[in-house]
Parts: structure tokens; sequence; C-alpha cells
């Protein structure tokens, strides 16, 4: 092949979105995850950083821990972890949820990642009980592994009227997306380098 038919590599340092379908853009048309919208703002911003798509639609922590080693592979400058809502809907013991979230912020952080940790919330009919010790995990961990936490990654997008939520009311839309990359962009954008 010919130098001028070469493809160079891209060597900038990674952003990864490692998480569920919150992450993966599920029921958003293609190009239009949060990811995408990251992407773009980075780019706009003059940073020099490419945004990686870890997401798995239906991904619980398990998953996440299971697919950990790709992610700690592709030694990601920032890491943002997103998991946790799959586990919560399906009312799966928050100490579970909890040590494999903090067995994921471990393994990136000891692969040289920082970590931005995505709070979640659950809807109001699983309990306050459950809901209250739910929402702790996040504030928790970043406490204890001196994380940035987005306190909650819908903030803004979730309940917040027609146009950014899809009929489902778990998943953003294109529009919602766009709102969801603003809001972690704030959080990220101090542990960017121009």
């Amino acid at each position: 092949m010919s130098a001028a038919g070469a493809v160079t590599p891209d060597i900038r340092p990674s952003v990864a979105a490692f998480g569920d379908s919150l992450s993966a853009g599920f029921g958003a048309e293609a190009g239009k995850s949060y990811p995408d919208y990251l992407q773009k703002l980075i780019d706009a911003k003059g940073y020099r950083y490419r945004v990686i798509n870890a997401g798995v639609s239906g991904d619980t922590s398990t998953d996440g821990v299971e697919r950990m080693r790709d992610v700690v592979a592709a030694h990601a400058a920032v890491v943002i972890v997103e998991f946790g809502g799959n586990d919560g809907l399906r009312g799966q013991p928050v100490s579970g949820t909890k040590a494999n979230l903090e067995q994921m912020i471990v393994a990136l952080q000891k692969g040289g990642a920082k970590v931005v940790l995505a709070g979640i919330t659950l809807p109001r009919n699983y309990g306050l009980e459950y809901i209250r010790s739910f929402d702790s995990i996040y504030t928790d961990l970043a406490k204890k592994y001196k994380l940035v936490l987005v306190p909650f990654l819908l903030q803004g997008v979730a309940a917040s009227g027609p146009g950014l939520m899809q009929q489902d009311s778990i998943h953003p839309t294109a529009a919602g997306n766009e709102k969801v990359a603003a809001t972690v962009f704030r959080y990220l954008a101090p542990l960017l380098k121009k």
C-alpha cells in the first residue's frame, strides 16, 4: 500500500464511557448517544481526546466486572463508570452492586485511569429505604476513592418534560443525550489537558 493510502493511527488519549444502555445510547439514532455528543463537545472546546463508547445495553454491574479487563487494557486516560441502573431496576442487593463498582474502580485506578463515577437513581416506587441505600453507593465510593462524581447522570433530562426521554421513561432521546453529554463534560473537563 502506498504512503498516501496509509491510515494514520489515532494516538490521542482516550476517554471511555463504560456502562450500560445509558452509555450505549439505547433507542437513540446511530451517532446520537451521549458519548457521541461528548466527543463533539471535547472537540469544540479544543481538547484532543477520543471518546470510546464502551456501553452495552442491559449490562448490570456484574457484567461490568466481567468486561473491565478490556477497558483496563484500552489504557484510557479517563473512564466514566456508569453502572447500577439495571441492578436497581431488578431489585438486586445494594451491597453486591457496591462491591462490583468498587472492584471496577480499583482495577481502573490500578491501570492508571482517572475515574469519573456517574450516579443514577431509581423510580420513586422502589421504596424510600432501597432508593436511599442505592443512592449512597455513589457518594460513598466517590468519597472513599476521591473520584469525580456526577451526582445524577440524567440531571435536567429525567422528568424534564417532553422530548428528552423516550417512551419508556428510562432512556434519553437524542436531545436528552446531548444534555447528558453537557452534564458529563462539566465534571470531566477539569481532568482533561489541552
